[in-house]
């Protein structure tokens, strides 16, 4: 055999094992992304919550209080909350994600009027407890009604408590101990979370 076929020879041998290999790792990344497309959407159509009723308190959109009615939660899976929502809503109200400062909608509205759960329409805060706290978020220093939202302790970026509305366990925001008085609290909320309806 000559020097030049045993060359090529070898080159044809390095090339096979090329393709061989390049072939193996493009199947199994398509296998990866199949089976985790078929978990995603799998998880999807997971049903989030817990199940039972609650207690809130009804108001007119002006303010006025109707009054109290025991409700069923609201339980839905993310592919239903995603179609209702829409991305930017879904990922801060379902999965508990921040909105940019200074980009909701509400941060600036100063109408009269309350702002309601965008999943679940229940009721969360009045334009007359709205404040400007120079943070780029909407800030409240007390809900509409306490029985309307929950809160818990929040430890994924050290200690904060978070808020959730009572009826969906929608993410709304945080509470902190530096808001004006009669309270001393900011209810620092998502825009996206919430929609403002004008008295």
């Amino acid at each position: 055999m000559f020097d030049s076929e045993r060359i090529l020879d070898q080159q044809q041998k390095h090339t096979t094992r090329r393709l061989f290999l390049i072939g193996g790792a493009a199947a199994t990344a398509y296998i990866t992304l199949s089976r985790l497309s078929r978990l995603h959407v799998e998880a999807s159509e997971t049903v989030h919550g817990t199940p039972g009723s609650v207690t809130i308190v009804n108001f007119r959109d002006d303010g006025t209080r109707i009054g109290q009615q025991t409700v069923p939660k609201l339980l839905k899976s993310d592919r239903e909350w995603l179609d209702q929502l829409g991305k930017n809503s879904f990922q801060i109200a379902r999965q508990s994600d921040t909105e940019m400062p200074f980009t909701g909608v509400s941060w600036r509205e100063h109408r009269h009027g309350i702002f309601r759960c965008v999943c679940c329409d229940t009721a969360l805060f009045s334009s007359q407890t709205k404040f400007n706290s120079g943070t780029g978020w909407p800030s409240f220093y007390q809900p509409i009604a306490k029985e309307n939202i929950t809160e818990r302790e929040d430890l994924s970026l050290g200690i904060r408590t978070e808020v959730r509305c009572v009826r969906c366990e929608a993410h709304l925001g945080h509470v902190f101990n530096d808001g004006p008085e009669p309270t001393g609290l900011r209810y620092c909320m998502n825009s996206a979370s919430m929609r403002f309806i004008p008295a």
